[in-house]
């Protein structure tokens, strides 16, 4: 018998690790708040507690439990998305990355696209088919304005495009394209797929995918939904799956291609590990929406949002859009002369006010009635606080607020984002 190996004898070295462990490295309890903020993406979102449980649990991302979860997540799904005929499939990301799934999927090279433009998410979607090799044509909407069914009908007889990419509610300009509907039926009417962002309208205000003839729909957990990023959806209509299943060319994307896609959300394979805890998260989130109803949830946001614009204007402040072209779950108010947008952003970054959200040009402030959305009574405790007018108190540099008494009223949280000189809050 050969000799043993004496461990205790060998030295214990380091025989290929280059890079030193890192030092000063503390524990998420040293950095984290005492008490849990808002999800403050572009709209603070409050994640309610059930979805935050379901995404601390882990289970096999293959087998009979996922499968079960998946099928109730594609029925509730079809639910929010009022369609009982739509293909649901989830993707890992962000909501930009579902909508380059949904681009990648209905845009081929050298094929035409009208984008509708009001803002930096919709831009986003025209510059996606760009890299695509689309030939794109931009149709520039005015800032504060929604679009205009008669010019989309223009645009659509004078380019004859294939798809037609807009948003429901474009986030950067809380504007929101009021007939979505009627710009629907005109491109249906035209032989063009309906492309649509609904990252923050959707289930906070009415979109019924297949009455209104949409071809996809776009949507994230960590707006409208309430969950956590990470796990988005796109729900693609009848036409759209046969578009896809009939083309003759390669999807680019490996990872986006949708009929790649059914493998895991349709016939229960394996395609790539799937983000389970998120896929937990949002069942809840659509679960919580489902025991809700549609109708409570459009009703609540669009009270909860009347009453924060009412208390807006009540401090003497004038919102961004006009009336017909204003989101309830997006609420912009025009940035007061005088303050100092570069010193208020600086501010807000280093307090839990907000984030920065990057947009072509200019200032605008917004903040998330979604964060107030929970009850009424939750929009007016909004309203009671009181440290944002010393905030752009802080970035006019002067004594701006200090000659209105107005400027003693109460706020709410808020978040900028650099588009246009706006403030900018969202229920």
């Amino acid at each position: 018998m050969g000799k043993m190996l004496n461990l205790s004898n060998i030295a214990c070295r380091s025989l290929s690790v280059a890079v030193p462990i890192p030092e000063r490295i503390v524990p998420l309890d040293t950095i984290l708040p005492d008490e849990p903020l808002l999800l403050m993406g572009a709209g603070p979102v409050p994640v309610p507690a059930r979805v935050a449980q379901a995404n601390s649990m882990v289970i096999n991302p293959l087998g009979e439990t996922m499968a079960q979860v998946i099928d109730q997540v594609k029925v509730m799904s079809r639910y929010v998305f009022q369609s009982d005929t739509a293909r649901i499939l989830g993707v890992t990301g962000s909501g930009s990355v579902a909508m380059e799934m949904a681009i990648a999927n209905l845009v081929s090279p050298g094929s035409s696209v009208l984008s509708i433009v009001n803002g930096f998410s919709s831009d986003r979607l025209a510059e996606m088919a760009e890299r695509l090799g689309a030939r794109v044509i931009r149709m520039l909407v005015q800032d504060g304005r929604t679009a205009d069914p008669e010019e989309v009908r223009k645009h659509l007889e004078r380019h004859r495009p294939k798809v037609l990419t807009l948003v429901q509610g474009e986030t950067s300009s809380t504007v929101l394209n009021r007939y979505l509907k009627e710009m629907a039926q005109i491109a249906r009417e035209h032989e063009c797929m309906v492309v649509v962002d609904a990252v923050c309208t959707l289930s906070t205000m009415p979109l019924n995918m297949e009455e209104w003839g949409i071809d996809a729909v776009i949507t994230a957990g960590q707006k409208g939904l309430a969950s956590i990023p990470g796990v988005s959806l796109v729900a693609f209509s009848r036409l759209a799956r046969d578009f896809i299943r009939n083309r003759s060319d390669r999807i680019p994307h490996w990872c986006l291609d949708a009929n790649l896609a059914d493998c895991f959300w349709r016939r229960k394979s394996y395609r790539y590990t799937a983000p389970v805890s998120g896929i937990l998260a949002l069942h809840e989130a659509l679960r919580l929406i489902c025991n809700e109803t549609l109708d409570k949830r459009f009703h609540r946001h669009q009270c909860c949002s009347h009453a924060l614009q009412a208390g807006i204007g009540n401090m003497g402040l004038s919102l961004f859009a006009g009336p017909r072209a204003r989101l309830d779950s997006v609420v912009g108010i025009s940035l007061p002369t005088g303050v100092e947008s570069s010193r208020l952003l600086t501010h807000m970054a280093q307090t839990p006010i907000g984030s920065k959200y990057r947009g072509p040009s200019d200032w605008i402030l917004s903040g998330s009635a979604r964060w107030v959305n929970r009850a009424v009574h939750t929009t007016y405790f909004a309203l009671s606080m009181r440290w944002a007018p010393a905030c752009l108190h802080w970035a006019s540099g002067s004594t701006f607020l200090r000659g209105s008494p107005r400027w003693k009223a109460p706020w709410v949280p808020v978040f900028l984002m650099t588009r246009r000189r706006m403030l900018c809050l969202a229920c």
